[in-house]
């Protein structure tokens, strides 16, 4: 997800102004950008909201505004502003892209996979687009074509976890274990502290019958899970531990 820079102030033409200007639609558009900047979301859509009452016009003030629901995961709403954002401005790529990962999440496949096509379309070199699209192609059930869009954002971004990860629950899906665990390696090599990937890694090396590097993953997971404060996932996990340990599973 993209969110937009500020903008260049405009240039009061008073030298000497007698009393303090309102705030122009450029000064709280760059107000909201600040509060994204500092994760004040709720402020960020209040500045952007006061933007676009002045500007109705400006797609990227719809668009950061959208970005801000996004992140509240409040899809409907960034659905709407990514609405009006492209019909300002009908080639905006990472209106599109952000759209699709909306749509995504509330499990309108086809409509996420339609507006990732355009955005990679528009915008072929960005990455997170072919993971959004390929993400709702392996929820669809259609794995191979998942596994050719995460290959494509590896060619893009060589170093993306997220396109190695998500990789690897395809191949899982498809019994490919042995991929699979090479590509949760490699997420884990870029990034440490992916728990998810040292937790399904660990899975799949059970399955693999390789027992003792199955427990020392699903171990990391849990002190992985933990240090990040999600302790129900570090117990569930401790708790496998010691069934595979005591041969229970």
């Amino acid at each position: 997800m993209l969110k937009t820079t500020q903008k260049p102030p405009q240039e009061n033409v008073l030298e000497e102004p007698e009393e303090t200007p309102s705030l122009t639609a450029i000064d709280w558009y760059n107000k909201g950008v600040d509060e994204i900047e500092a994760r004040n979301y709720q402020g960020a859509i209040a500045a952007f909201s006061e933007s676009i009452k002045l500007d109705p016009t400006d797609a990227d003030a719809y668009y950061n505004r959208g970005y801000s629901y996004l992140v509240l995961e409040k899809f409907e709403e960034s659905i709407e502003d990514y609405d009006q954002a492209i019909e300002l401005k009908s080639d905006f790529a990472y209106a599109y892209g952000n759209r699709c990962y909306a749509y995504y999440q509330l499990k309108n496949h086809e409509q996420a996979i339609t507006d990732c096509s355009k955005a990679i379309e528009l915008e072929s070199k960005y990455g997170d687009f072919y993971i959004y699209r390929g993400n709702a192609k392996d929820d669809l059930e259609m794995h191979e074509a998942a596994i050719l869009d995460y290959n494509q954002a590896i060619i893009i971004s060589p170093n993306n976890p997220k396109a190695y990860y998500n990789r690897a629950l395809a191949y899982n899906r498809l019994g490919k274990s042995l991929q699979a665990v090479e590509d949760y390696s490699k997420a884990i090599q870029f990034n440490t502290n992916f728990a998810d990937a040292y937790h399904n890694r660990g899975v799949t090396r059970f399955k693999l019958e390789e027992k003792e590097k199955a427990i020392a993953d699903l171990r990391k997971a849990a002190q992985l899970f933990r240090q990040q404060g999600n302790t129900d996932h570090a117990e569930k996990f401790l708790n496998t531990i010691k069934q595979l340990e005591k041969g229970e599973i």
